[in-house]
């Protein structure tokens, strides 16, 4: 089933549901949520262990400085970021009897928004939303989340409500993981969120949690200790921790990120192009030196072209490794501030963390919504049993698990941990016709974008019967049969929508 037919079918149950239980009020809101959800932007969660970069990195997607990223009482609640025509922020928070939304001043201040909680106490917040007119925020709502290891069991426990729900309506579609370093804790906390999207003892079964996660080895310029090649012994690094045991199954990837240098990338300012350029022209043993050490960088006694109030400002955006980054590109020969921002976006790893979730998330943004509605629909009935409502869960629970397009994400997520019977260039077209690489016609297929439909249908058509042929191998285990089946699946549904 594609994915527009899976919304027609998803909003079918939202209305009989909504006629179904239209005497409970309570359980009626819930519903309409539902809908709410289908038409609404993706919802993406930014998670991770306490200062694993997590307001860093929204701020670098966002393309400014909107979350604060300093340890105030904000960080320890979860901040939802939508797109608004005006700036606006609202305190959502538990009172007698119920719940209550406060509108807050937008003050600005270095690092992000300036926010007051008043005479709130942070466990009292349900959460934060801020409205932002942001163009990325268009397509997707970003969700700030307290760390997941954080001292303070209250603190994480909001994260876990939100990611890993316990018989409640799940909060997020997607989410985004940042680790420093792959920790027991990390594991933990991923093991849980694929148990509670997928339920115990079923294959691939569908749960209460968000189907699609990718994981960010964040800071990732601190691997190299800063050095110019940094980035490069990161992503030796992200690479081997996506193909290891310990998340097998857990996350479709794992990307090195350099938070920092992202920001700092998307928010360059013609001073400190110009101060890159006057640092550039110091000698390089001298500049070496005076780079030893943060400290050493930022003394007044230090003789540099540039001065020490400007010299903490870019420290401060970009780091130790972007600064050493932008004054070796403005040496290269890097002519102006947009190319230098362009060039240090794509080497701080933010360039392929987009498109990874332009594949990954919103190429199937409506699939993943519908799955998420789903998925709260399933709560309503259960917790609000009526006249009728075992025949819809039922409905729902054949879109569950018949969706093709759930299937595929659920099965991109453990191809790593199923270890098929395929040999690896099978595997690699297994993952391509799956859409892990893209859920166009043409990227699952692997022709040219531009190439004639011709072509694509003959290429869709060798595929279905490919992995048709491939699925009925002998003694082949039940694992990699279903695999095969899903691919063939997959590719007839490429045939299917293919006009004419």
């Amino acid at each position: 089933m594609s994915a527009p037919m899976t919304v027609v079918a998803v909003r079918a149950v939202v209305t009989d549901a909504e006629v179904l239980l239209r005497g409970r009020p309570e359980a009626l809101d819930a519903v309409r949520a539902c809908r709410e959800r289908i038409d609404g932007p993706l919802r993406v969660a930014l998670a991770g262990t306490v200062k694993a970069g997590k307001s860093t990195l929204l701020n670098a997607l966002v393309g400014e400085e909107v979350a604060p990223t300093d340890a105030t009482e904000c960080t320890r609640v979860v901040t939802w970021y939508r797109h608004h025509h005006e700036r606006s922020v609202h305190l959502v928070h538990r009172v007698a009897g119920g719940e209550r939304r406060d509108e807050l001043p937008v003050r600005r201040k270095r690092g992000g928004l300036e926010i007051d909680l008043g005479d709130v106490a942070p466990d009292e917040v349900i959460h934060l939303e801020v409205g932002w007119p942001a163009r990325a925020l268009r397509a997707a709502t970003l969700v700030d989340t307290p760390g997941t290891s954080s001292l303070s069991q209250d603190v994480s426990a909001r994260t876990a409500q939100l990611l890993t729900p316990s018989g409640s309506l799940p909060g997020v579609d997607a989410v985004v993981y940042l680790m420093r370093q792959l920790h027991a804790s990390d594991v933990a906390f991923l093991r849980r969120l694929h148990e509670t999207a997928a339920d115990p003892g079923s294959d691939g079964g569908a749960g209460q949690g968000a189907v699609g996660v990718v994981g960010v080895l964040s800071r990732a310029d601190e691997v190299g200790a800063g050095r110019l090649d940094a980035m490069a012994a990161a992503r030796d690094v992200a690479a081997r921790l996506a193909a290891g045991p310990d998340l097998a199954g857990l996350c479709h990837t794992v990307l090195p990120v350099a938070g920092l240098l992202a920001l700092g990338a998307r928010t360059l300012r013609q001073e400190e192009y110009l101060a890159f350029r006057s640092l550039a022209a110091v000698g390089r043993d001298e500049l070496t030196l005076a780079l030893l050490s943060v400290d050493r960088f930022l003394r007044d006694d230090v003789e540099l072209p540039v001065e020490p109030a400007l010299r903490e400002q870019l420290v401060r955006r970009f780091g130790v490794f972007g600064l050493r980054l932008a004054v070796a590109l403005v040496r290269g020969g890097t002519p102006d501030a947009p190319t230098l921002a362009a060039e240090l976006r794509r080497r701080s790893g933010l360039d392929d963390l987009r498109d990874t979730l332009e594949v990954q998330l919103a190429q199937r943004s409506d699939l993943l919504k519908a799955h998420s509605a789903l998925l709260a629909v399933r709560a309503v009935l259960r917790e609000h049993a009526v006249a009728g409502s075992a025949v819809l869960a039922r409905r729902v629970e054949a879109l569950l698990a018949d969706t093709h397009g759930f299937t595929e994400l659920r099965l991109l997520g453990r191809l790593a941990a199923l270890h098929l019977d395929l040999p690896a260039d099978e595997l690699a077209e297994l993952e391509l016709v799956l859409g892990g690489r893209g859920a166009r016609p043409s990227q699952r297929m692997g022709t040219d974008p531009d190439a004639p439909l011709q072509l694509v249908r003959a290429r869709a058509l060798e595929l279905a019967g490919t992995w048709q042929a491939r699925a009925r191998r002998p003694l082949q285990d039940p694992a990699t049969a279903r695999a095969c089946r899903a691919a063939a699946r997959s590719a007839e549904g490429v045939l299917a929508s293919l006009p004419g």
